[in-house]
């Protein structure tokens, strides 16, 4: 697929899922930032989305503020805790409903997600005339993801522009 300057995308962002596959690929942060100039790639942004679990954890504020700062609009959802302490959090149907009712508008549709639930939803978008992209570490994409989609852009292939470097590494 050739991408062009007049292309209308949108981009929606897993963040858990792209959270956990760099801490624990690479025990590292991403950089959304990055990957949300990787994924319009010079086109026309129409939305940029980012999907977040609220955990009440004290820093994810900062790190919500941050994502709204880089160009994306949070959603959130609170952490479901189930009797037993079972969690669960996901956006994967939210995500979707979003993608499938904002498609009209769009002629790409970058997931950043390596997760295979969303294959339907790439045939599905496929199937109605959008170009679907996925963004993502190879090593925790579902291979059946890659395959689905018009074009893959893996992140691992250059992770110092797409993880954060750890500051409390650092020497002073």
């Amino acid at each position: 697929m050739i991408k062009h300057k007049d292309q209308r995308v949108g981009v929606f962002v897993d963040v858990q899922n792209m959270y956990y596959s760099a801490k624990n690929l690479y025990n590292q942060k991403v950089n959304f930032g990055e990957i949300l100039k990787t994924a319009v790639a010079d086109r026309k942004l129409i939305r940029a989305m980012a999907y977040v679990i609220k955990a009440q954890n004290s820093d994810e504020q900062k790190f919500f503020d941050a994502l709204s700062n880089q160009g994306f609009e949070v959603k959130m959802k609170e952490l479901q805790v189930f009797w037993g302490g079972h969690k669960k959090g996901d956006w994967d149907i939210g995500m979707a409903m979003d993608a499938i009712r904002l498609s009209i508008k769009l002629d790409v549709v970058v997931l950043v997600t390596g997760d295979g639930d969303f294959v339907p939803l790439v045939e599905y978008l496929k199937n109605h005339g959008q170009f679907v992209e996925a963004v993502a570490f190879d090593e925790s994409a579902s291979s059946q993801l890659i395959a689905a989609v018009d074009s893959f852009t893996n992140l691992s292939e250059n992770k110092k522009k797409y993880l954060l470097p750890d500051i409390r590494n650092r020497r002073r």
